[in-house]
């Protein structure tokens, strides 16, 4: 699918260090826990060696009352705020920040980006620079419990079935969203993409889609 791989999305990937190995086909399938190159056999391999199963490099900044569980990878120069919860399967990259009262399950934040307050983020991806604003939910499940359809953002017609039951929001490098924003489950958004506040997002979108309702 045309703007949905990683090169299209992470454009500086090439030149990076500290990341997960994404797949040359449809990005969303590192989030399939039974894919050979999965963001959940990537990190136990890359902690196996940590008794807590959790690595956090000497550069990282916690404050008081997080709660991290294992596996998970933190790399140098991130920040987490005071009462972030890092759960399982979590990759955070160079720079990036996990802030006060935000929530990572089984994702990646790519180098330099940010959920610094108020977020949720399951089952994504931020590309490099991207930021969400305060209470900005990346929603992973939908409600009846069935597989993640992907559809065009324009009409809402489908495109195609991600075969996952999990799966939140990819978004490209410096893609901006709004507070309050809301993205449904199976979202992806292209390169310098913008979200004003307070829009429920539903689909995919191509680089420098300005997103208003």
């Amino acid at each position: 699918m045309r703007g949905a791989t990683a090169s299209e999305l992470f454009p500086s990937l090439s030149k990076t260090e500290g990341i997960p190995l994404f797949p040359d086909g449809p990005i969303w399938d590192i989030l399939n826990p039974n894919s050979d190159f999965s963001l959940k056999s990537q990190l136990m391999e890359l902690v196996k060696n940590v008794d807590s199963g959790v690595f956090i490099h000497s550069s990282t900044k916690i404050a008081k009352d997080v709660l991290i569980e294992g596996p998970t990878y933190i790399g140098p120069n991130v920040e987490i705020r005071h009462g972030a919860y890092i759960r399982p399967y979590s990759w955070i990259c160079e720079g990036s920040v996990v802030g006060h009262a935000t929530e990572v399950k089984h994702s990646i934040l790519l180098p330099n980006s940010k959920a610094p307050h108020f977020n949720y983020v399951g089952d994504s991806i931020l590309g490099s620079g991207v930021n969400l604003g305060a209470g900005c939910k990346l929603s992973n499940l939908r409600n009846d419990g069935r597989t993640i359809l992907l559809r065009n953002g324009k009409d809402g017609k489908k495109i195609e079935d991600s075969k996952l039951r999990k799966f939140g929001a990819i978004l490209g490098e410096n893609v901006q969203i709004g507070c309050n924003v809301v993205t449904n489950p199976g979202v992806i958004l292209g390169c310098n993409s913008n979200v004003w506040p307070n829009v429920t997002v539903s689909g995919i979108f191509p680089e420098s889609s300005v997103i208003t309702d």
